[in-house]
């Protein structure tokens, strides 16, 4: 068995997806064409480009090798924020996202918020049409980014989808690397999806490694229906920089699973 979590991994990861007849779609084009996706087999994949940009670019042009798109999204830290990147990963062909966390930045103040929201979605639509926005997180933070839309709409902006709220999980499947691993729900405070979780352990859809996904693929248990969410500052080839990171995510996993457990 290789070592998880290298960009190696990761393209045998998306090569056994497509050898499985899975089509690869972005979040915007699921929410353009939802309706008339009937039963296809597909794969939203997403990535939360919470910090090392770098490794994303990484990412985006191994998808560009094996024929894949993807969505990116970028949050406003330097660690993310890099325009350079962002816009090798727009030519590329991928899509771009903001990755908001304006709650947590304005304090919970709702319409400070709003502000803070519409002046960098203007940013980032200086790279790419942006259409499709994503919550960030912010385990640290008390507020949920997803509370400024009990008083604003992101329709009214030209946003056509967010995820934790356009995504039909009733139907398409949820599996995110949160934790560094594959079933990190129980330690994660947001990036999750609790009115269907208990169902999919229910069916045994708990795949905690890489190779567990491609066996799943390999024995068609994977549903054929699903949205993939990466970090892709967990993905790389580098040996100290996977070591430092797998020390990092283990010690991260204990700190969240008690926040967790005492919310």
């Amino acid at each position: 068995m290789s070592r998880d979590f290298t960009l190696a991994k990761y393209k045998e990861l998306l090569q056994g997806l497509k050898d499985g007849g899975y089509r690869f779609i972005t979040f915007g084009q699921y929410c353009s064409d939802k309706d008339s996706l009937g039963d296809d087999s597909f794969v939203i994949l997403r990535h939360d480009v919470d910090l090392k940009a770098e490794n994303s670019f990484e990412t985006a042009k191994i998808e560009q090798s094996v024929g894949v798109t993807a969505s990116y999204y970028f949050r406003v830290v330097k660690q993310s924020d890099k325009p350079e990147i962002i816009k090798a990963i727009v030519a590329l062909g991928h899509e771009i996202g903001y990755h908001y966390e304006d709650m947590a930045i304005c304090g919970g103040d709702a319409n400070k918020a709003m502000e803070h929201f519409k002046t960098h979605l203007a940013y980032f639509r200086q790279y790419y049409p942006v259409k499709t926005i994503c919550m960030h997180g912010a385990p640290r933070s008390e507020y949920d980014g997803r509370d400024l839309w009990k008083q604003f709409d992101y329709h009214d902006v030209g946003i056509i989808g967010e995820p934790y709220f356009d995504m039909d999980f009733s139907k398409v499947f949820y599996l995110t690397d949160t934790g560094r691993r594959w079933d990190g729900f129980n330690v994660s405070l947001r990036d999750k999806v609790p009115a269907y979780q208990d169902e999919w352990v229910r069916q045994g859809l708990v795949f905690h490694s890489t190779d567990d996904v491609l066996n799943a693929i390999e024995n068609k248990t994977l549903p054929r229906q699903i949205m993939m969410t990466t970090h892709p500052q967990r993905w790389t080839d580098r040996q100290g920089e996977w070591l430092k990171e797998t020390a990092l995510q283990s010690a991260k996993n204990i700190i969240k699973g008690v926040m967790v457990k005492h919310k």
